[in-house]
């Protein structure tokens, strides 16, 4: 023992084994507390990891792994890039990827194989070709057609036919009519 008294956390050194191992003993409850608090003040950092994109070690492979994503269409989302979406299937293609470019396959070997799998829709700009021609044209072709509609529609205001006069028997007619009417009314 120093002048100054024992050091802080050091036993007295005329103590017995016992007496140690009963104030170990005494801080075992309190440290397992602690670490029972940091594991459920961490909890959300790791659940939230669980959800993060592996990097791989090759970046060429992360960039073709980043260019294949982005041309391919979440099949869940469908206005997003298996890129962008956070969808479970977007997921599963990501992986699908990388371990399609760990096995040494080319883009269009991968493209391929997602088209064969999923068909054209999965492409987030599919080609043109027999199936697909509707989907490019259809925009152009309600444009048109509604523009032919307004064009018509405009036309026909424009050039509204003159109602011909009538004649001394149709106004007699409808004098006898009219009148007839308000015979009626009067009654």
């Amino acid at each position: 023992m120093s002048a100054a008294g024992p050091r802080r956390g050091c036993a007295p050194s005329g103590g017995s084994a016992a007496a140690n191992a009963a104030s170990v003993g005494a801080l075992t409850p309190r440290l397992a507390l602690l670490l029972v608090i940091v594991a459920i003040a961490l909890l959300p950092i790791a659940l939230l990891a669980a959800e993060a994109v592996p990097t791989d070690k090759d970046p060429v492979a992360s960039a073709r792994a980043v260019a294949l994503a982005e041309k391919l269409r979440c099949l869940v989302c469908q206005n997003q890039t298996i890129l962008e979406s956070n969808a479970e299937l977007a997921q599963d293609l990501r992986t699908q990827i990388r371990e399609q470019i760990a096995a040494g396959r080319s883009d269009a070997q991968i493209v391929d194989y997602m088209v064969a799998r999923y068909g054209d829709f999965v492409l987030y700009q599919p080609p043109v070709k027999s199936t697909t021609l509707l989907l490019w044209a259809g925009p152009a072709l309600l444009v048109g057609i509604g523009f032919l509609v307004l064009a018509r529609t405009v036309r026909l205001r424009r050039v509204r036919p003159e109602q011909p006069a009538l004649t001394s028997e149709e106004r007699e007619r409808a004098a006898r009519l009219l009148g007839g009417e308000r015979a009626k009314d009067a009654r």
